[in-house]
């Protein structure tokens, strides 16, 4: 077998990275420079060849941990390394100011985004100072109605002040209310840094205090991560390695799913593996098959087969193939005996005995609109071939969101697939660059945030201790509430302090309205963040944090595949008044009389050189030899190698070749196609087996006043909300708004032409977006991407957010009683033309501010 390796894959994207150095801040490249009338959103044009260059370097001598030689002419005085979500860069530094990125010499296929990333010390809406809202410094906790207001004014105070009115709100929480009534959970990504990970700082400080409410999943999967358990035994199954993917696999099927897009991040930091996988699947020449209402990136790249139906109803084409492959004795019952559970109970339901619809692919036409021979002759194709299903998360982020990953399950058991080479599912193939092979080399830890208290807790706790991740807006609202989740009752606390760090839930959460009115609640916000995202222009006291380039911190390549370690060195000095992460909650740990316990008596470079020293001593009991922490320091970077037995990884090949001597951790021990567990819940959201459920909003619940769907799709020009405050949005806006996605035929019956001014508007809010017509969205459905920040105005039209934040306009309800996953595509709207002024986006502006 002709395996692909770090040396094989980096050739393609090596010259790439030569010549992306990224230009100084504030000067555009020649696609920026374009007029967005000439250049709306980013769909109108064919750009699959400037997604993957095909521009191959000569074959040259590169071992795993050696270094890529670009040429003394590529490398600038002043370079350094640090790592971002986006990837490995070697920031510039001119005068003590970064002027531009390198993308690391190791990188397969090197971010878009490498301009953004330079331009973030910088940024228009950089938090420059400790700041405290106006209202809350002269009135406290009674001034919480204000709390966000459009021209509400901050006062600039010293770090002194600003950590005596957090501590003191922190301490009369705790001393009057209790640890439950903290809600410290926090979410978001900002930082990628074992010791400056906002977030886990947080929770450090927080439970040294005696603890606080926590949260359960993610917003990226909470529905997959909790229907899988059940199904699979685990939440997110490693994926079967892409080497044996490009070996074995007669047919991939892109399910929900865009890698080229969404595989540009990593929880950590990336390589972006993927990139070298796919180019060799298409110079293979294996068919793809993408399964989406959008034709992708990915799609283009790679000439997919495009089957595109209804946003929401995938879990019916899926239940249609079944019943196809059944009536014409195609399923595997061979594999359904022996490795799964509940077959009959499922086939009652997509024959009609159960409720009296079979699920024929003409029933599943109706749905989804896929025509019916479609559907019959999808389900004979990836029968009759080795075939891999690629499914994204996407997918699972809508109402009932559970079922489309139970669904396919299914499928894949009828099938008989799972456990062969190149056969079955993988859940994260889109994300982190996973089914990239794992590293024979130890994971290194982070500061650890499950601490005991080392204060004395007086209150006793009211209401649950854990919450579902997307709970935050109806706790806040409905202190008290009860509410079915997962097996479970989970009560409200009455929540008094909110503290968020490194994240922007008004770019997660949907109907971000509701959420503006939510955090009126508490007594106190604190918010710690890089830039005035309105997450923190909803507070009451926001504390400047530092960027990647300006502290030290380490962390590791590849969430699955472990590819090595990254010492991220600090580039330039804090911009302004900002603190690293980790000094800032030392310094809150200090007013609380905390700090020891914080702090261990370590300096940032003590914990990093821990986090190092730590792993390479367990790498040495697994025979990993690893240099010392000074001379990996001075490299900046370590390599592991991979392993044949990696490369070689099917996903429950061990379960099909004994599945008694390895039973997954399911009710049966087998692949749960009925669960009496989940049918003992007796929830009518999620039945004991996979379901078809049509949506609260969507095509079929189209009205005269709201007639199209919304899709909510990831942005290639950002992740989530971040590096939406830099010149890298405008790539792919229109006049500083979020682009609409709308078929031709759409804005012909609406008299809208490409890059019009349109207002989108939903049950719950409108938003402000550019037009961009183009025939990879199906008529009937709309694409506004995921992350514009939310920039609330009053206009004629009422409040309309002005930037273009796709969350405004979604429905915020569970996906199901089972998960209570976030939606982020569940909406119906209107679209029409603007008309009159357009109101100036104020977001990445400053905020009003008192001069004391």
């Amino acid at each position: 077998m002709s395996q692909i390796s770090r040396r094989t894959l980096i050739k393609a994207s090596a010259a790439t990275a030569a010549a992306a150095a990224v230009a100084a801040p504030g000067v555009a490249s020649a696609e920026m420079m374009e007029s967005p009338k000439e250049h709306p959103g980013y769909p109108a044009a064919k750009e699959s060849a400037a997604i993957f260059p095909e521009n191959p370097l000569p074959e040259s001598d590169l071992s795993l941990t050696g270094s890529f030689n670009l040429g003394k002419s590529q490398l600038n005085e002043g370079e350094s390394i640090t790592a971002f979500r986006w990837g490995v860069v070697r920031p510039v530094v001119k005068g003590g100011r970064i002027v531009g990125c390198k993308p690391f010499e190791h990188d397969y296929q090197p971010s878009v985004n490498l301009q953004g990333i330079a331009e973030m010390p910088y940024s228009t809406a950089r938090i420059r100072y400790p700041m405290v809202r106006e209202s809350y410094l002269k009135n406290g906790p009674a001034s919480r109605a204000t709390r966000g207001d459009e021209n509400e004014k901050w006062v600039r105070v010293s770090w002194d002040k600003a950590l005596e009115l957090a501590a003191k709100a922190i301490r009369d929480t705790y001393d009057n209310y209790g640890p439950s009534a903290v809600y410290g959970s926090s979410y978001g990504w900002m930082s990628t840094g074992k010791l400056n990970a906002a977030i886990t700082c947080q929770h450090r400080l927080l439970n040294l205090m005696g603890g606080f409410v926590g949260r359960r999943n993610s917003y990226s999967s909470a529905a997959v991560n909790t229907i899988f358990p059940y199904v699979v035994g685990t939440g997110d199954p490693r994926s079967t390695s892409w080497d044996v993917v490009i070996k074995h696999s007669e047919r991939v099927v892109f399910w929900g799913c865009d890698p080229v897009v969404t595989n540009d991040i990593d929880w950590y930091t990336t390589l972006h593996n993927y990139a070298g996988y796919l180019r060799a699947l298409k110079k293979k020449g294996t068919k793809t098959i993408s399964v989406n209402p959008v034709e992708t990136d990915t799609a283009e790249y790679m000439g997919s087969e495009w089957i595109h139906p209804n946003p929401g109803t995938d879990p019916a084409v899926m239940a249609a193939m079944i019943y196809e492959l059944d009536a014409t004795g195609k399923i595997d019952k061979a594999f359904l005996d022996k490795y799964t559970y509940g077959w009959a109970e499922l086939r009652r339901y997509i024959v009609g005995e159960e409720d009296g619809v079979k699920k024929t692919p003409e029933w599943a036409e109706k749905i989804s609109g896929v025509p019916a021979s479609k559907i019959r002759s999808f389900a004979h194709e990836v029968q009759e071939h080795r075939t891999m299903f690629m499914i994204g998360w996407g997918i699972q982020r809508i109402d009932f969101g559970e079922q489309s990953h139970w669904m396919l399950a299914a499928l894949c058991s009828v099938l008989g697939q799972i456990g062969l080479p190149g056969g079955g599912l993988g859940t994260n193939y889109h994300y982190s660059s996973g089914g990239s092979p794992l590293s024979e080399a130890p994971f290194m830890a982070q500061i650890p945030s499950s601490v005991k208290p080392v204060r004395p807790v007086t209150k006793p706790w009211k209401g649950s201790k854990v919450l579902p991740v997307a709970a935050v807006s109806d706790a806040l609202l409905h202190p008290g509430k009860t509410v079915d989740y997962d097996g479970k009752k989970v009560t409200f606390p009455d929540f008094h302090l909110v503290m968020w760090a490194g994240g922007n839930p008004f770019a997660h959460h949907p109907d971000t309205n509701q959420l503006a009115r939510a955090f009126k609640k508490p007594d106190t916000v604190i918010v710690t963040d890089i830039v005035w995202t309105a997450t923190a222009r909803h507070a009451d006291i926001v504390l400047p944090a530092c960027t990647a380039f300006e502290h030290n911190d380490i962390t590791n390549i590849g969430t699955y595949s472990n590819d090595g370690f990254i010492a991220m060195k600090q580039a330039i000095e804090p911009q302004w008044e900002a603190k690293p992460d980790y000094d800032i909650f030392s310094a809150l740990a200090d007013k609380l009389g905390i700090k020891q316990a914080y702090t261990e008596g370590r300096s940032q470079m003590d914990w990093i050189r821990k986090f190092y020293n730590d792993a390479r001593q367990m790498g040495a009991t697994l025979g990993q030899k690893m240099p010392d922490f000074d001379t990996f320091w001075k490299k900046g970077y370590l390599l592991f190698p991979v392993s044949e037995e990696n490369r070689n990884y099917v996903s429950f090949a061990d379960f099909r070749a004994d599945p008694k001597a390895h039973p997954l951790s399911t009710e049966s021990g087998k692949i749960q196609l009925f669960s009496p567990k989940i049918a003992g819940y007796h929830y009518n959201d999620c039945l004991g087996h996979p379901t078809y459920f049509q949506p609260t909003e969507g095509v079929a619940a189209a009205t005269k006043e709201f007639p199209l769907a919304l899709m909510a799709c990831k942005s290639r020009y950002r992740m989530h909300s971040q590096l939406d405050c830099t010149a890298t949005r405008l790539r792919g806006t229109i006049e500083d708004r979020e682009p609409v996605w709308i078929n031709p035929k759409d804005a012909k019956a609406r008299g809208i032409q490409n890059g019009d001014i349109c207002l989108v508007k939903s049950r719950r809010g409108q938003i402000l977006a550019g037009a961009v017509l183009t025939d990879r969205i199906i008529p009937g459905v709309i694409v506004v991407h995921h992350g514009g920040w939310f920039n609330p105005r009053q206009t004629a039209h009422g409040v309309v957010d002005v930037r273009g934040n796709s969350n405004t306009l979604v429905l915020d309800k569970p996906t199901s009683q089972l998960a209570r996953g976030n939606l982020a595509s569940t909406a119906n709207v209107e679209v029409s033309l603007w008309k009159g002024a357009v109101p100036e986006v104020t977001v990445y502006d400053q905020p009003p501010r008192t001069i004391v």
